[in-house]
């Protein structure tokens, strides 16, 4: 993303270092966080900052972020980018943290097929975009990529059986803290967690020992308007790989299903979207 320090530039580095570069897909992000006089000279640069430092001829998916709902600079925005897609400088738009009701505006305003995807969190804990946003996807041919599908770590096999940490210990990264925060102020408690992860255990184990991870991201993988999850990684810290890669080998039945939705009904996850606000509504 634009604002993620130097992501964008190792990315380039990474991408010319490769025997086959065209083989690699590179979405990044363009966020306006305020209050902007929009030109297309203003859309353009920052564009062309994108491509610049990403080395690259076009952007294949530019994500765009815009924080302030009541300044509809949005729509102005995306419509010259549009411009600039059709131009050739990027391949694909998509949207990051838009809520339904704006997703739907969009796609309704610049057509079908302009926006191809909104980058938001869905998680087993997260299932806001199940009220409002699942629908917009259907109807306007839009996929999500989610993050936050693991909360964090969370929904893993190391917190199984482990007592309640201390959001303030000092011991948990800036994500876990947030994510956390969710499971224990807007979701439920620490109990009703550690009975969705034994339950996430005992799936896991039907399929032969497939990983909490493993089962939670399924979850997120099984929903139609999902187009792709974005696992978080620390290289040479925690990357699993190769755990990650037996996701794609099963899908999940209604017995399975259902073992999970009687731990959910027992949460407040859906009413968590008129606690906290629709999907992006954290950032804002």
């Amino acid at each position: 993303a634009d604002h993620y320090g130097s992501a964008e530039i190792l990315y380039g580095q990474f991408k010319e270092s490769l025997p086959s570069p065209a083989e690699v897909i590179g979405a990044t992000k363009w966020c306006v966080f305020r209050q902007t006089e929009l030109s297309r000279s203003v859309v353009e640069n920052a564009v062309r900052e994108r491509m610049t430092r990403m080395r690259t001829t076009t952007v294949d998916l530019l994500q765009f972020h815009w924080q302030d709902y009541s300044d509809k600079g949005y729509l102005t925005a995306l419509q010259i980018l549009q411009d600039l897609q059709n131009e050739g400088l990027i391949s694909a738009v998509g949207l990051c943290n838009f809520d339904a009701i704006r997703t739907d505006e969009i796609c309704t305003q610049l057509g079908p097929g302009f926006i191809v995807s909104n980058q938001i969190q869905f998680s087993l804990i997260d299932t806001r975009p199940l009220h409002g946003m699942a629908d917009v996807c259907e109807r306007h041919n839009v996929k999500l990529l989610t993050y936050g599908t693991l909360c964090g770590g969370f929904l893993a096999d190391q917190w199984l059986n482990q007592s309640e940490p201390d959001l303030y210990s000092g011991v948990l990264t800036p994500s876990q803290r947030k994510y956390l925060d969710m499971i224990l102020k807007a979701w439920g408690n620490w109990a009703l967690f550690q009975s969705l992860l034994a339950v996430l255990r005992d799936i896991g184990d039907r399929y032969g020992g497939l990983s909490i991870a493993n089962i939670a991201t399924r979850w997120v993988l099984d929903h139609s308007f999902v187009g792709a999850v974005i696992i978080g990684a620390r290289l040479g810290v925690s990357e699993h790989t190769d755990d990650n890669d037996r996701v794609f080998g099963f899908s999940l039945t209604d017995e399975d299903n259902r073992a999970i939705e009687a731990v959910q009904a027992r949460s407040n996850g859906r009413r968590m979207i008129t606690l906290i606000g629709d999907c992006g509504a954290e950032y804002r």
